[in-house]
């Protein structure tokens, strides 16, 4: 297959390209900056430079290709107002023109990487595709609202018979994830994390190659039309951390940051580097992000390994 990819210079469109290599498939990767996805190239791929705005460029990249898959996007929870535009662009407005421009192209296969974010706080209840959260709850985070505004937009664009899969991972971790959640994993794993911070939030944890491997299933076998959430065993980020920190021979931080503290520091998150405190409570403190994988299991053959091996594969490949 000739497979477009957005998003290949980041933990999860990375992992998906090293999958449509080692298969056999010629992948075009489009990137803001191609000198800072030379790895890419090393594994024989084809690189773009685009910026993911300019639709008729887009539709030119994408014409001939079997498929696309676009896992463009930015993930952050704690942004400040001023960044909200550009975060909504990213997710919301790249999603619109790839879709735009698959269209203009007539490309017959879309996988779009959405997320089990838009179930919102599942409170607890380990919920499947077919649920629907209560919006008169309002959004935990602008990444969610942005996220959930993109998935809408696929399923609306599937209404009108777009080509469309949708998976929806759950927290992915893996080699190269440079996110706050990896940072702290990695600090765990060094011994250097010194305290525990809204640790009672309850997620599925996902390795970006067992991902991949569900994003191949999705493209291989997925139903278009259809979602499937590709999430990994359910923890809470308390026993991540102790699992990330034991694998690294060291004991998790005993020094636990009340919610009711955090609270009170919010108006002065920016002091310690986090100016927007508020929300990152918003989205975690006992929230819970609980999805079930088993019909991409039944349907796609999609597998996730135990999450202490996962992280003892990440800090070996690190």
């Amino acid at each position: 297959m000739r497979v477009v990819v957005t998003g290949g210079a980041g933990l999860v469109g990375g992992a998906v390209i090293r999958v449509l290599r080692d298969r056999g498939d010629t992948v075009v990767a489009l990137v803001r900056d191609p000198r800072r996805a030379s790895f890419l190239a090393d594994l024989g791929v084809e690189l773009v430079a685009s910026d993911l705005f300019d639709v008729a460029a887009l539709t030119e990249n994408l014409r001939g290709a079997d498929a696309a898959i676009h896992a463009a996007g930015r993930y952050r929870v704690g942004i400040p107002q001023s960044e909200r535009g550009a975060m909504w662009d990213a997710n919301v407005g790249t999603a619109t023109r790839v879709f735009d421009a698959a269209e203009a192209a007539g490309t017959p296969q879309i996988v779009y990487v959405s997320t089990v974010n838009v179930f919102g706080d599942t409170r607890g209840k380990v919920v499947e595709e077919t649920y629907r959260r209560d919006l008169a709850e309002g959004f935990l985070s602008w990444y969610d609202e942005t996220k959930y505004g993109a998935h809408e937009l696929a399923e609306q664009r599937i209404a009108s018979g777009a080509p469309i899969v949708i998976v929806m991972p759950s927290q992915v971790y893996g080699p190269g994830d440079h996110s706050g959640f990896g940072d702290q994993l990695r600090r765990a794993h060094a011994g250097t994390l010194r305290y525990r911070a809204v640790d009672d939030v309850r997620i599925g944890l996902v390795h970006a190659d067992d991902l991949a491997g569900g994003i191949m299933g999705a493209l291989d076998r997925g139903v278009a039309g259809q979602a499937y959430i590709l999430s990994g065993p359910n923890t809470t980020f308390a026993e991540a951390i102790a699992i990330a920190a034991r694998v690294g021979g060291h004991a998790s931080p005993r020094l636990r940051i009340p919610h009711g503290v955090l609270r009170a520091l919010a108006p002065f998150g920016r002091l310690v580097g986090q100016p927007n405190l508020a929300e990152i409570l918003s989205a975690s403190a006992g929230v819970t992000y609980l999805a079930s994988p088993r019909k991409a299991e039944q349907e796609l053959g999609f597998t996730a390994r135990p999450i202490e091996i996962g992280l003892r594969d990440t800090f070996d490949a690190a």
